[in-house]
């Protein structure tokens, strides 16, 4: 494998560091994928240290950047939200976010570190509006959406995004917070004539009106409780995109979590669920990936192609060695689009290499490790003595 982000500056065998919040599963797997290659364990760098001004790296070190999710306190210095679970404060989460990794870069460039993240590709893969944009630019197929790239309407309520849809003539469309992940402020709203609206969604809005993430998808049939939710989230920002009908696997509806290493499609994951969110720790559930091949070859699409629409969307974030995109495939497994590219989404315990994609039997943490290790190497056999 050979990643995308630039070549490592000394001839020796890298040095990891992973900026994360320490007590994370997230820095336990890559430690643990760091160890079984052999190199001297991961030095761990925590987004306190780096909220705190305190970051500093080694001469010679890759960087990892990870996920700064699922730690109170560092929530609350991104977001300014004592409960985790809130929904509001997404923009400036993203505007905190984008200058601790701006401050990494630094820190590592000025020490003659490497990092494996840009801070270019981390602002436009945290802001679904760019991102979108930048997929559609690049010829990679998305969902229609009146709301991708720098020039598009801003969406400052409820009454703008029923115009928006009745616009763009879309009576289904998933609403997201531009700034949001796993799912976070994400509504599935249907439309059907004035004043019939319902929407599905993991936000749970209390009586004062405080929005609060749920781990159960719930339904809201009327106009004024999704009138209310949409106008709390939106001063954050939101993003609308054309709800495509996915295809199904067992009467549930199924897409698809492929993992980019380097540019090659190495990892890949089904989701189904019985609403129209499939994220796994939504109630999402593994499907069978050898079905979904033997679907798409039924139909006389190719399997391989699939694969390239991901490789193609990761192509568009250089800067960056691996890649979650979130695959959508169309009713009857004909055609597919690209819905998010996640720059976090390798979380896949337990999930091994595609056959042929030179990551066979590694786990996602560990492909990640083989492709550094392998790009030093090869830096080392062409470097002249």
């Amino acid at each position: 494998m050979s990643p995308s982000a630039s070549s490592p500056r000394g001839a020796a065998a890298p040095r990891f560091a992973v900026v994360g919040n320490p007590e994370n599963r997230r820095v336990a797997f890559f430690q643990e994928a760091v160890r079984a290659a052999g190199p001297a364990p991961a030095r761990v760098v925590s987004w306190l240290q780096v909220l705190g001004g305190e970051a500093s790296f080694d001469p010679g070190e890759t960087v990892r950047i990870d996920s700064p999710g699922e730690n109170a306190e560092v929530e609350r210095l991104l977001r300014g939200v004592d409960d985790p679970t809130r929904v509001e404060g997404s923009a400036r989460w993203y505007a905190g976010f984008h200058s601790a990794v701006g401050e990494v870069s630094r820190a590592a460039s000025a020490a003659g570190a490497e990092v494996l993240t840009s801070p270019g590709d981390i602002a436009a893969l945290f802001d679904k509006r760019l991102c979108h944009a930048l997929l559609e630019d690049a010829g990679v197929p998305v969902p229609a959406s009146p709301t991708s790239g720098r020039r598009a309407a801003r969406v400052r309520d409820w009454s703008d995004v029923r115009e928006l849809m009745r616009e763009h003539r879309m009576p289904r469309a998933f609403v997201k917070l531009a700034h949001g992940s796993s799912a976070s402020g994400v509504l599935a709203v249907e439309t059907a004539g004035p004043g019939r609206v319902r929407a599905s969604t993991s936000v749970e809005r209390e009586s004062e009106g405080r929005l609060f993430n749920s781990l159960r998808v719930r339904r809201y049939t009327t106009e004024r409780e999704v009138g209310a939710i949409v106008d709390a989230l939106a001063p954050d920002g939101l993003h609308i995109e054309r709800w495509l009908p996915k295809a199904s696997q067992r009467g549930r509806a199924a897409d698809l979590r492929i993992v980019v290493v380097g540019g090659r499609a190495t990892h890949a994951v089904v989701r189904t669920s019985l609403s129209p969110m499939t994220n796994l720790h939504l109630g999402g559930a593994r499907g069978d990936l050898d079905e979904v091949r033997a679907a798409v070859s039924a139909v006389g699409g190719c399997w391989r192609e699939a694969l390239a629409v991901c490789e193609r969307a990761a192509a568009c974030f250089p800067g960056t060695l691996c890649v979650g995109v979130d695959l959508l495939p169309a009713a009857g497994w004909r055609r597919f689009a690209v819905g998010e590219v996640n720059a976090f989404g390798d979380l896949l315990p337990g999930l091994t290499g595609l056959p042929g994609s030179g990551a066979e039997g590694l786990d996602t943490y560990a492909a990640q490790v083989a492709a550094v290790l392998d790009r030093a190497r090869n830096h080392r056999a062409v470097t002249p003595l």
